[in-house]
């Protein structure tokens, strides 16, 4: 007689009758999105902003006080503006999501289908207008910092003399620096090399390492050598420093109000119908800018190598 074989239960066979515990779609390329929440923002009613800035020179504000009133002469004229201020308009980041109504009905448990790809592409928006804030041929922050509020560094990593000096560009009430984290690694270890670490501040819900006082909030969408995430060890970025607000005369960010069936600071999603194959499409829209009230709102330290480590075994001091 052939002896019995047992076979014991099997994970294979024991997975068909579980239930297992899912998670929501897991997007890796997003991220904490700092500017766009450390900035401060106006509201738009007609989409344009118009800077209007005073003419440098002299105004009849310029006048020397006299202890002798009979020789005192009251300055006349006016302070001129500039003839042709700069107008901000607002531009457009927009996508459409198409969902198949038939995924909806019979897949939408525990996780709303229609939700789930709304949202996502709702982040993938807010992604592109950091972006943009920084990047735009436009209005981008980088594009638009004045010759004279450029720097480079003295060693080409970023060194703490280098933000010394980018603060004397934006000294009245500077608000924070925006870098690559790179960029910031590359200033901590400079930093511990000289043995001043940089201290803490606690802003807009996350933790932040400062200078003078100031934080250093990563983004990276200050590329380096043109990427997101480079793969090279070396690699040039830019470290911008930022004056934000209206009353600072700084800079701000734009958008617009009252959009039909907004979702967040100037972001609509609108439903646009179901086709005849039961697709149903949803348009989404983010009207965006920023505005540079002032010259000296902003700087930037230019073409700082991330990669350039200290050689102590040249320079031991």
């Amino acid at each position: 007689m052939a002896d019995k074989v047992i076979n014991a239960l099997g994970q294979d066979a024991a997975y068909q009758l579980t239930n297992v515990i899912k998670t929501p779609p897991q997007y890796g390329a997003l991220t904490p999105k700092w500017l766009t929440r450390v900035l401060e923002f106006k509201g738009l009613e007609a989409g344009i902003y118009r800077v209007n800035r005073v003419l440098e020179g002299d105004t009849p504000l310029d006048a020397l006080c006299s202890q002798d009133p009979a020789k005192v002469v009251i300055p006349q004229g006016y302070i001129a503006y500039e003839p042709n201020p700069r107008e901000y308009r607002l531009s457009s980041i927009a996508t459409i999501i198409n969902v198949d109504t038939k995924i909806q009905d019979v897949y939408s448990s525990p996780y709303d289908q229609t939700q789930e790809q709304i949202g996502l592409a709702v982040e993938s928006l807010k992604e592109r207008q950091e972006s943009q804030i920084i990047n735009s041929d436009d209005y981008g922050l980088l594009k638009n910092v004045a010759d004279s509020q450029r720097i480079q560094p003295r060693y080409g990593r970023p060194m703490p003399d280098d933000l010394d000096e980018l603060i004397t560009k934006v000294w009245k009430d500077p608000s924070f620096f925006l870098a690559h984290p790179r960029a910031i690694a590359a200033f901590e270890r400079e930093c511990t090399r000289r043995g001043v670490p940089p201290a803490t501040v606690s802003i807009a819900g996350g933790t932040f390492i400062a200078w003078r006082g100031i934080p250093l909030i990563p983004t990276d969408k200050l590329f380096v050598d043109g990427l997101k995430t480079p793969k090279a060890k070396t690699g040039k970025t830019n470290i911008l420093l930022v004056r934000t607000g209206e009353a600072k005369r700084g800079v701000i960010g734009l958008y617009q109000t009252g959009v039909p069936n907004e979702q967040s600071r100037g972001l609509s999603v609108r439903f646009r119908g179901i086709d005849d194959q039961g697709v149903a499409s949803y348009l989404l829209s983010v009207y965006c800018s920023a505005a540079i009230l002032a010259v000296d709102a902003l700087a930037v330290l230019e073409d700082v190598e991330v990669g350039d480590y200290y050689d102590y075994t040249k320079n031991p001091v």
